[in-house]
């Protein structure tokens, strides 16, 4: 009988002594906190299109604990289709911030496709595109944007309060804005090895590629055979490239910007299980969140089109952003995942 009040005592301090190493774990390893955030999410779907609406081309910052969400939307009033490019926020990526639109309702512009959000000095950048589609109505087949196309940035202080659009010369600063060429879905990034050089990567014969110092004037680079929608990483002194071919997402890797090569495998995702995004897996935008407690891991934003395809009429409608996340970017796992 003695015996039992000291064994009691040392099941105690054992289960207190494994919580603490569970919390203790959670705290300095991100993994740890078994990316709680991601796990109280129940469905892939950040937001749902219909039959009027579709939300296309995601960016994401994440900031301050915060996730800001660029996107294009795409909405059918009166029977005319439009494109804007919205902002969403949320801390937790199940409660969102009303919807704000930041650019102006013309499809002589349809401003959209936003690539990312980056600090310079003291301002956000954020990249997108034209989309130009004049008197574009719901009964006329499915009509993509003109040869007009062009990129262009918006700046703000606040992530709040955005400049009006200004176009971006990724030509150089005496090719015409008539000459430059139909160019989408830009992407801004920090070269891995020199400091202050800016490369914009855009949608033109594959990914076109030029840099900058002051990200004002340009200096063409050259282009390689790519999907649209770029996205960029910089990891193990490697460029990682995300694009989309005619379906899913692809990954090529480069040590130079000149030389790439593909790798892994095509990203589905759960599309074969998933109506909503049978049509189409398209606009992968990755960030890396490993090190962040309680998410750690990369985190892919992306949209899905269906139950048709988009050529079939789900382009301007029935379009969808979701969620998916990974520890190495060759497995990923999604909210409900079977």
């Amino acid at each position: 009988m003695k015996t039992r009040p000291n064994l009691l005592l040392k099941h105690q301090n054992i289960r207190l002594s494994y919580c603490l190493f569970l919390f203790l774990y959670g705290c300095i390893h991100p993994a740890g906190a078994q990316s709680n955030r991601l796990y109280t999410l129940e469905t892939p779907i950040i937001f749902k299109g219909d039959d009027t609406t579709a939300y296309r081309d995601p960016a994401v910052l994440y900031h301050n604990d915060v996730f800001y969400l660029f996107y294009t939307l795409v909405k059918t009033e009166n029977g005319r289709i439009y494109s804007y490019t919205a902002e969403r926020h949320s801390a937790d990526l199940k409660h969102w911030s009303p919807e704000q639109i930041l650019t102006p309702r013309d499809q002589s512009l349809n401003f959209c496709s936003p690539g990312n959000i980056i600090k310079y000095k003291d301002e956000w950048i954020l990249c997108l595109q034209t989309y130009p589609r004049p008197n574009h109505t719901s009964d006329q087949k499915v009509r993509y944007g003109t040869s007009d196309a062009r990129i262009y940035t918006m700046r703000s202080k606040d992530l709040k309060n955005w400049s009006a659009p200004a176009i971006m010369k990724v030509k150089g600063p005496h090719v015409e804005i008539a000459d430059m060429g139909r160019m989408i879905d830009p992407y801004l990034l920090e070269d891995k090895a020199e400091k202050g050089k800016w490369w914009c990567f855009y949608k033109q014969n594959g990914v076109s590629m030029s840099y900058s110092y002051d990200l004002q004037n340009w200096t063409f680079f050259g282009h390689t055979e790519s999907g649209e929608n770029v996205c960029v990483l910089k990891e193990d002194n490697a460029y990682i490239l995300f694009h989309s071919p005619s379906n899913g997402i692809g990954i090529k890797r480069s040590s130079d910007l000149s030389n790439w090569t593909d790798w892994g495998d095509l990203i589905t995702l759960g599309q074969k299980e998933w109506d909503w995004a049978k049509g189409r897996i398209t606009a992968g935008a990755v960030v890396n969140l490993k090190e962040k407690r309680a998410l750690g891991k990369y985190l892919m934003f992306f949209h899905g089109s269906g139950p048709e395809t988009e050529k079939e009429g789900d382009f301007d409608k029935n379009a969808s952003i979701g969620i998916a996340w990974s520890n190495d970017l060759v497995h990923w796992d999604w909210p409900g995942k079977k």
